[in-house]
């Protein structure tokens, strides 16, 4: 497949991007700088209006010691106040070209319109690149913070012998991710952690974004006001059948749980979507989660 860093779909060039443009042509073909770097929590400051009445001159060069373009990115095409809302990535250094092509994607599509901030976490130091390359493509605030080692670690009541040997068995069956420790850790961050950072505190809603995840179609609309008004607090975006032999006592575990805390079992739920006779049985319907999502209580 071959990508496009290209001009927004307007059709008219976006001012300020030629650097990002010039590293994504040096080094988008896997050439990575290790340059580690910077300080935790780092936010590099565009802040650009949120009106369509803004003009260029109004809007400030951004400050912080990560280099920026001269020319700021345009003003926000949609007039209006804007939620409490970020997007938020969980990405290596090493995943920086990828995270471009869906940072300039969903720019294009949805958030050249309403400009709103990006929250990238890693368990590992951002480095410069990655700040400069992610930062010159995105119309709003950019954070970069560091994870904590004991969000990102195994839990101390983790029989270390008995999870080394089951990863082993699922290795030897080719289950998927079935060896990998970083995969087991991102799953427990994603599940528990991340909306503890101190730099999601700051916001109400979220939309995650993986690396190299496209959007098809424009959206017009500002889906976290759309969430808002009609009272909703989570949403996804694909759903498809479970990796069976990843999820062995899942939902023995999930019907444990409810018949000990029927109290948190709400009316009008989602049950009937999950199991097709009443609870009983998992019907294996997985869904993918990379979008916009109220921070409290999401998890």
């Amino acid at each position: 497949m071959i990508y496009f860093i290209t001009s927004s779909s307007t059709g008219a060039p976006i001012p300020g991007l030629e650097s990002a443009q010039d590293l994504l042509n040096k080094h988008g073909k896997g050439q990575q700088e290790q340059q580690q770097g910077g300080e935790k929590g780092a936010v590099i400051d565009k802040e650009p209006s949120n009106t369509a009445e803004a003009s260029e001159s109004s809007l400030p060069v951004a400050t912080g010691s990560t280099p920026k373009p001269v020319d700021a990115l345009p003003p926000a095409v949609v007039p209006g106040e804007r939620m409490n809302a970020t997007f938020v990535t969980l990405a290596r250094n090493s995943d920086v070209w990828e995270i471009a092509k869906s940072i300039r994607n969903i720019e294009d599509r949805f958030n050249r319109k309403f400009n709103y901030d990006w929250v990238f976490l890693n368990d590992a130091e951002f480095d410069d690149t990655f700040k400069k390359v992610t930062s010159s493509l995105i119309s709003g605030k950019t954070k970069y913070g560091l994870i904590p080692k004991e969000h990102w670690a195994f839990p101390e009541f983790i029989d270390q012998d008995k999870a080394a040997k089951v990863r082993e068995e699922m290795r030897e069956k080719k289950i998927i991710y079935g060896d990998s420790i970083s995969y087991r850790h991102m799953c427990r961050y994603e599940s528990g952690f991340f909306f503890r950072h101190p730099l999601m505190l700051d916001y109400e809603w979220y939309w995650r974004v993986e690396p190299s995840i496209e959007l098809y179609c424009d959206i017009n609309y500002d889906t976290f006001k759309f969430m808002a008004d009609n009272k909703k607090k989570y949403s996804f975006v694909l759903s498809l059948y479970e990796y069976v032999e990843t999820i062995p006592t899942l939902w023995d575990a999930t019907k444990s749980y409810m018949q000990k805390h029927p109290e948190h079992v709400k009316e009008g739920n989602a049950m009937k979507f999950l199991s097709d006779d009443g609870g009983n049985t998992y019907n294996h319907c997985h869904f993918v989660s990379y979008a916009s999502r109220r921070a409290i209580n999401s998890c």
